[in-house]
Parts: C-alpha cells; structure tokens; sequence
C-alpha cells in the first residue's frame, strides 16, 4: 500500500497527535496463535486429553496461566499450572525455531512506524522468554520498548501492560493506537484508554466506539494511525 505521510508535527484537531503506537505480537505481527493451540492439543494429547476444538477461542489472546489453568480445570488432567506452563513455552520455542511466519503487511508497518520516528511498544501477553526469540526475526530495533506477560502485575485483559508501555513512552493513552487481534487484547487496550485497530485472527471483532476493525495489517499505515486521533 502506498501513503503520503504527513511530517510528523501533523494534528487532525488541537491537541490531538498521535503520540506512540502499541502492538500485540502473537496473531497481530506473528502467525502464531495457531501454534500455541497445537502445542496445547500436543501436550494434553500425551497426558491422554482430547481437546474440544471450542476452547480455542477461550483460550486465545490471554496470559498462559489463564489459558493453562483452564485446560487442566476442563480436562481434569494430572498436572499442575507451573509444569504445564513450562512445557507450552518449551513447545512453543520448539516451533518459532523451525518457522516464524510474519502476518500480511506487519514488516511493511514496522519499518514506516521506525522511519518516521513514532514512538512504538511492543506489548504481548507472551513471556520475555517468548518475546525476546520473536524479537530476533522482528527486528528489536523497531520498537522503542516492550512489555512482556510475566513483567506486569496483571496481564491482558487487564488494562496493566499498556499502561505500562504508554508510561515507558512518555505518551498519554488516549493518543495511542494499539493493535491487536483478539478480545481479551482489545479489553485491555479499552480499558487503558487507547484507540484500537482490530485485526481479527481467530474470532470475529465488532467496530465500537475507538475501536476499528480492519481485516489486515495492509489496511494499516502511518495516515491511516494519525486519522484515528480525529475520532
């Protein structure tokens, strides 16, 4: 997608500037969310589980001890939240190892969002250990932070992690604009205060009031973020 960007000092109303942009990683930038079901299925598959293909949209987009402890609560396997835990990070690692594809239009965005200098946090419910291998194919560099799952006092859909990287940017809320792909990441970003652009992944995202919903990163750029300060 081609755009004309506006110099950086461009305001759609007095007062209203974008300020930083904030995105989610897994489904938004990365194609991954369908590796974590597969791990999932794979590990309660070995403990002798079968999981019902409706949990996924339960389990999508929230912090791990959430997603664990409902699967072992659902299928009453013999194992605790923190073994559990280490096992889907260790698969999951496993995978991006192997293959880390990118989501349409993210390495397009990335690199304009780093030419023009916004200010831009990565913001994932994933632990450090999981951001930081992701990193390397991202490119560090594009993002002036990150907040990772494990280094907040509670993780999406608590409003915490964009809180917290608005804060480590110097930015007000309501003059951001995240990012991100599923309802338990859009529930924290609301409740933060941001304008969100919705990229549905798994299960399908309504429009709301400073919330769009587009069905691609392409749909996205530099113009597209700064318009949304005007609504």
């Amino acid at each position: 997608m081609t755009s004309t960007v506006p110099a950086s000092g461009t305001r759609t109303a007095e007062g209203s500037a974008l300020q930083a942009v904030l995105l989610d990683m897994d489904g938004t930038l990365v194609d991954t969310e369908g590796f974590w079901w597969d791990v999932e299925v794979e590990i309660f598959a070995s403990l002798g589980h079968t999981l019902d293909d409706s949990w996924r949209h339960v389990v999508v987009g929230g912090p791990m001890t959430r997603s664990a402890g409902f699967l072992i609560e659902a299928t009453g396997a013999d194992i605790t939240l923190a073994e559990l835990t280490v096992l889907l990070n260790e698969g999951f690692e496993d995978r991006i190892d192997r293959a880390l594809p990118l989501m349409p239009g993210a390495t397009r965005l990335l690199a304009e969002l780093y030419e023009y200098e916004i200010p831009t946090a990565l913001v994932s419910a994933s632990h450090r250990r999981i951001i930081d291998r992701v990193l390397a194919s991202l490119g560090p560099h594009h993002f002036t932070l990150t907040v990772a799952g494990d280094e907040v006092p509670r993780t999406k859909p608590h409003p915490d992690p964009y809180l917290a990287a608005a804060a480590g940017l110097g930015a007000d809320p309501v003059r951001c604009a995240v990012i991100e792909d599923t309802a338990t990441g859009i529930a924290a970003a609301e409740a933060a205060g941001c304008h969100v652009v919705a990229v549905p992944s798994v299960a399908p995202i309504t429009p709301a009031d400073r919330r769009t919903v587009v069905t691609s990163l392409e749909e996205v750029d530099l113009t597209f973020l700064r318009g949304l300060m005007a609504l």
